[in-house]
């Protein structure tokens, strides 16, 4: 290509307005909202301030209301209100664990409903957001496999749950005061509720970079964990598109076993989510890899599947977060008995990783990991039912 090329760039693609009402600029990444504005009406050369004036706003001070937007004319805010909206999910309910857990049941597009987590820690405060309504991997162990998938969810319904917490724990500055400087409340976003996320790559994409962006909710990328079953042909681009920390779900150290707990793992088995995982490090300039794994009594929680899995991720930068199986109604297997997580723990951690066991939250609330189903979309299915999806019958 000759220097004097011109550089092609990517068309910023505008999401439609729904027919029967304004555009909600939730969930629109710097590039469309510029190009929302010009489409309303926003001249060209002012365009770029008024994003980064409505963008603080919206991300920096929880605004909803553009009458609320001071350092824009009335006049401006009147064009604004008539054309566009600023909307979250709406809550349908909240419940509170006894050890501080938070669980909301939400209400999206369609009337569908999913399921947002916060888990409230010393010093810092997680919180677990859904990426799809339902599910397609069908992990046997899992609660929310066992919901069928919906669909995708919008970077806006993404991005809108974290907002929808901020609001009920009330992070977001008050009226007049500059920001908070207290450790915030929600420190830490995982994805790794409803959903697989690397199958909405790019709204997933989006919405994080609205958390990321330093002049609104400003969340560090190592403060965003994507959590993945492994879909290996997107490993490589979150990478490079989004750079967060990664979290893989594990569960097994032979393809024979993972087949059945993972079902994806018959597309892209052991070896070749391995592969893809040892190049993410370098790609991503993250610091490691946290492997998932998931412990069922008499299933993978042996001496033998501990020293399996020290080989198999031998090379890579890592920690493996051993997690006690929480049961849900129908589930078709066990916790594994505390002193053999201990043993398995033990085992990994002289092999030189970190093993951090999980403690179960909110189990009360059926908020714990691997519990999240959202109540209008469940599936009644049978123990037997679910074993013979597991391989188990």
């Amino acid at each position: 290509m000759p220097a004097d090329a011109p550089i092609a760039r990517e068309a910023v693609v505008v999401p439609r307005k729904p027919q029967d009402g304004p555009l909600n600029l939730v969930g629109l990444t710097r590039e469309q909202l510029r190009a929302a504005l010009i489409a309303a009406g926003t001249p060209e050369d002012k365009a770029k301030m008024r994003v980064a004036q409505i963008w603080q706003w919206i991300y920096q001070k929880g605004v909803r209301d553009f009458a609320a937007m001071t350092n824009l004319a009335k006049s401006y805010r009147a064009e604004l209100a008539e054309k566009f909206v600023i909307e979250v999910p709406e809550v349908v309910s909240r419940r509170i664990s006894a050890d501080g857990t938070r669980k909301y049941l939400v209400r999206v597009g369609g009337g569908h409903e999913v399921e947002i987590v916060y888990i409230p820690e010393e010093g810092r405060g997680t919180l677990c957001i859904s990426s799809q309504i339902g599910c397609t991997l069908t992990c046997s162990f899992c609660h929310t496999g066992t919901q069928m998938l919906v669909r995708n969810l919008t970077a806006a319904e993404i991005v809108g749950q974290v907002m929808v917490a901020r609001d009920d724990l009330g992070e977001w500055p008050e009226p007049g005061r500059a920001p908070k400087n207290e450790t915030r409340l929600i420190s830490n976003v995982v994805l790794m509720g409803m959903g697989e996320p690397l199958y909405n790559f790019d709204n997933v994409r989006d919405a994080m970079k609205i958390v990321m962006d330093g002049e609104g909710i400003s969340l560090s990328r190592r403060r965003i964990t994507l959590s993945t079953s492994g879909v290996v042909p997107e490993i490589a681009r979150t990478a490079r598109e989004i750079g967060c920390m990664l979290a893989v779900s594990f569960h097994a150290t032979t393809d024979e076993l993972r087949d059945r707990l993972v079902p994806i793992n018959r597309k892209w088995n052991i070896e070749k989510l391995l592969d893809a995982l040892r190049q993410y490090p370098k790609l991503s300039n993250s610091e490691r890899i946290t492997f998932e794994y998931v412990m069922l009594k008499d299933v993978n929680d042996s001496d033998e599947d501990a020293r399996r899995l020290v080989k198999l991720i031998a090379g890579i930068p890592a920690k493996i977060n051993l997690i006690p199986f929480n049961e849900w109604p129908g589930a078709p297997y066990q916790r594994s008995d505390w002193e053999r997580i201990e043993a398995f723990a033990d085992i990994i951690y002289k092999a030189g990783y970190a093993s951090p066991i999980r403690t179960p939250r909110g189990e009360d609330i059926m908020a714990a990991c691997g519990q999240l189903k959202s109540a209008t979309e469940r599936a009644r299915k049978s123990r037997r039912e679910i074993e013979a999806e597991a391989g188990m019958g």
